[in-house]
Protein backbone atom coordinates (compact mmCIF):
# COMPACT_ATOMS: atom_id res chain seq x y z
CA UNK A 1 0.00 0.00 0.00
CA UNK A 2 1.36 3.43 -1.19
CA UNK A 3 1.77 5.97 1.86
CA UNK A 4 -0.49 8.14 0.69
CA UNK A 5 -3.48 5.44 0.65
CA UNK A 6 -2.13 4.07 4.31
CA UNK A 7 -2.71 7.40 5.52
CA UNK A 8 -5.73 7.44 4.58
CA UNK A 9 -6.79 4.39 6.26
CA UNK A 10 -8.31 4.72 9.80
CA UNK A 11 -6.05 4.44 13.15
CA UNK A 12 -5.34 0.96 13.97
CA UNK A 13 -3.99 1.74 17.13
CA UNK A 14 -5.32 3.07 20.54
CA UNK A 15 -3.86 6.14 21.06
CA UNK A 16 -3.94 6.23 24.91
CA UNK A 17 -1.64 3.09 25.11
CA UNK A 18 0.67 4.31 22.82
CA UNK A 19 1.32 7.65 25.26
CA UNK A 20 1.05 5.18 28.12
CA UNK A 21 3.37 2.44 27.25
CA UNK A 22 5.97 5.88 25.70
CA UNK A 23 5.53 6.78 29.59
CA UNK A 24 6.72 3.64 30.84
CA UNK A 25 9.65 4.06 29.43
CA UNK A 26 10.54 7.22 30.69
CA UNK A 27 9.90 9.42 27.89
CA UNK A 28 7.15 11.53 26.82
CA UNK A 29 5.08 11.35 23.19
CA UNK A 30 5.35 13.91 20.75
CA UNK A 31 1.97 15.01 19.28
CA UNK A 32 2.70 13.89 15.87
CA UNK A 33 3.70 10.26 16.92
CA UNK A 34 -0.19 10.12 18.24
CA UNK A 35 -1.96 12.52 15.51
CA UNK A 36 0.77 11.70 12.49
CA UNK A 37 0.32 8.96 10.00
CA UNK A 38 3.92 7.46 10.59
CA UNK A 39 2.91 4.93 13.24
CA UNK A 40 0.01 3.68 11.45
CA UNK A 41 1.68 3.55 8.27
CA UNK A 42 4.46 1.61 10.05
CA UNK A 43 1.61 -0.67 11.37
CA UNK A 44 0.15 -0.97 8.01
CA UNK A 45 3.27 -1.86 6.23
CA UNK A 46 3.99 -4.96 8.76
CA UNK A 47 0.18 -6.07 8.52
CA UNK A 48 0.41 -5.70 4.71
CA UNK A 49 3.89 -7.35 4.38
CA UNK A 50 2.28 -10.29 6.75
CA UNK A 51 -0.80 -10.53 4.07
CA UNK A 52 1.49 -10.96 1.41
CA UNK A 53 3.51 -13.70 2.81
CA UNK A 54 0.14 -15.54 3.97
CA UNK A 55 -0.82 -15.64 0.40
CA UNK A 56 2.14 -16.57 -0.94
CA UNK A 57 2.18 -19.61 0.98
CA UNK A 58 -1.51 -20.38 0.29
CA UNK A 59 -3.10 -18.81 2.97
CA UNK A 60 -5.82 -16.79 3.65
CA UNK A 61 -5.12 -16.69 7.73
CA UNK A 62 -2.25 -14.31 8.56
CA UNK A 63 -0.41 -15.71 11.90
CA UNK A 64 2.49 -14.85 13.95
CA UNK A 65 5.20 -16.31 12.11
CA UNK A 66 3.75 -13.98 9.04
CA UNK A 67 5.24 -10.89 11.28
Amino acid sequence: MAKKEASKVETLFVKSKIREYIKSKECNTSGNVIDGPALNDAIIDILDKAIKRAKANGRKTVQEKDL
